[in-house]
């Protein structure tokens, strides 16, 4: 699991092989992860974009960003929580991905940015 905390919100993620939804024989290694946001500030704060940076070992790099993260722009008081699951689909067996969530507190409006920790994608057969 990696971790990162920024301005006292932690994201922890946690990724996974998706090997039903795969085909490694096509170039297609579809991964999903989990992430938890924690508030453990005493400000309330809405995350309001994402931006990710994607590598993959056979492929260009890309990058993705866009409102809200799986349809929602959740609202975390101080000691909440939010976790929700997303998908990536690599050409190859190997990847990483990392990034930023806007973020603003509630009471000002004023923004920031929260750090995503890097985490890699990896087939399981190429970790032999």
């Amino acid at each position: 699991m990696a971790t990162a905390v920024t301005h006292d919100i932690r994201v922890s993620v946690r990724a996974y092989f998706e090997a039903t939804q795969s085909d490694p024989k096509a170039g297609r290694y579809l991964f999903a992860y989990r992430i938890t946001i924690a508030n453990k500030g005493q400000r309330a704060v809405q995350l309001l974009r994402r931006h990710w940076y994607i590598t993959d070992s056979l492929a260009p790099g890309r990058e993705v960003e866009g409102p809200g993260v799986v349809g929602e722009t959740p609202e975390l008081g101080p000691g909440d929580t939010f976790t929700y699951t997303s998908f990536c689909d690599l050409r190859s067996g190997f990847g990483r991905m990392h990034g930023t969530y806007l973020m603003r507190h509630l009471d000002d409006n004023s923004t920031f940015e929260v750090r995503i920790p890097a985490f890699e994608l990896q087939y399981p057969v190429a970790a032999n």
